[in-house]
């Protein structure tokens, strides 16, 4: 990255800028409250550092050793932001002291439960609705979601969705499946989705990142966080930083049963927020696949300081097509959100 000194012009920000592209990379520039910073996207080997160091305004020109250097919490605190980065959906803010709850059901099925449920997860204190539209599932004979019926089905259910997020005042996320379907998706959501399984996919993450809209970005149950790391930097290479990290559980290992849909990796919590500054949530129903395990699940990842909980909801998960297992009560939730929001006070203190 390139530091500029405090006093630097737009025109000795703009020659740096151009001295960069000139070697073939992109850049980033970060204007903070004293310093601007423009970040180098590309091969910087490319780069001769001590060139950019002499060029006129610059303080300082220096190697980011971390391989995600634009979300990397150095890149941000060289110009003052130690904390945080606040992604705010309408009045709902990722990374405040406030966690934030997301619920719903794991698919948009038909309006009426989506309406009722959306109605119950608001009274019990959740902030945005969520709800599958298109579902990545493992069998090919699974319910793949309304989506996957055809586009006038996917449009419905993706009207249901904002309709009920207005009527109950909820910002609405959905996942993406594919490239195809993120310039749909994005007409109706506050939020995209990119799924655990589409982690890797670059062409995706790239696509989405240029709505410009928040995009929540699931971890891939067989990824390491520097893979997870570098993969958010895909969005924000594109220039989107509103990046709102989720921690869903990853394979365990060893032989044996295994008493849960996933492994939870709370440690991947505090881990993150030491390496970069965007907001991780966690997802303990996909994480845990048993609705007996979300609440010690919930309050252990906001004792580890989650920034948020996304949880699957249905009144009744019985008549579910998807997931049944892992969706709780509205009820339960409440139960929740209010033990969450107070561990949260207490981890304040």
């Amino acid at each position: 990255m390139i530091i500029m000194k405090k006093d630097a012009t737009e025109q000795q920000i703009q020659h740096a800028v151009d001295e960069v592209a000139r070697a073939g990379l992109r850049t980033d520039v970060s204007r903070g409250q004293y310093l601007t910073i423009i970040g180098l996207i590309g091969d910087e080997t490319r780069v001769d550092f001590t060139h950019l160091a002499a060029l006129p305004g610059v303080k300082e020109a220096r190697m980011i050793q971390a391989p995600y250097k634009l979300i990397n919490r150095e890149y941000s605190s060289a110009y003052g932001e130690t904390g945080t980065r606040i992604v705010k959906v309408g009045d709902v803010q990722f990374g405040a002291p406030e966690p934030v709850f997301i619920a719903g059901p794991c698919a948009v099925e038909n309006r009426d439960d989506l309406f009722r449920i959306a109605e119950q997860c608001k009274a019990a204190g959740a902030h945005i609705l969520r709800g599958g539209v298109f579902k990545p599932r493992s069998s090919v004979h699974s319910f793949q979601g309304l989506g996957s019926a055809g586009h006038d089905e996917a449009i419905e259910a993706l009207t249901w969705l904002r309709e009920a997020g207005r009527t109950f005042g909820m910002p609405v996320v959905t996942e993406v499946r594919g490239e195809a379907q993120v310039d749909l998706v994005a007409e109706f959501v506050d939020i995209i989705q990119i799924g655990a399984r589409n982690m890797y996919d670059q062409d995706l993450l790239q696509t989405a990142a240029r709505k410009k809209l928040p995009v929540m970005f699931k971890r891939h149950f067989g990824a390491s966080v520097e893979e997870f790391l570098c993969f958010a930097e895909y969005i924000a290479a594109e220039g989107n930083k509103d990046i709102i990290l989720c921690e869903r559980g990853i394979v365990p290992m060893g032989k044996g049963k295994n008493y849960t849909r996933y492994m939870l990796d709370l440690a991947a919590v505090p881990v993150v927020q030491k390496e970069t500054f965007l907001p991780i949530i966690v997802d303990p129903s996909h994480a845990t696949g048993r609705r007996d395990l979300i609440r010690s699940m919930s309050l252990a990842s906001i004792a580890a300081g989650a920034a948020g909980l996304m949880i699957e909801v249905h009144d009744r998960p019985e008549d579910a097509r998807c997931d049944a297992s892992q969706m709780i009560q509205p009820s339960e939730l409440k139960e929740i959100i209010a033990a969450a929001r107070q561990l949260r006070t207490i981890a304040l203190k």
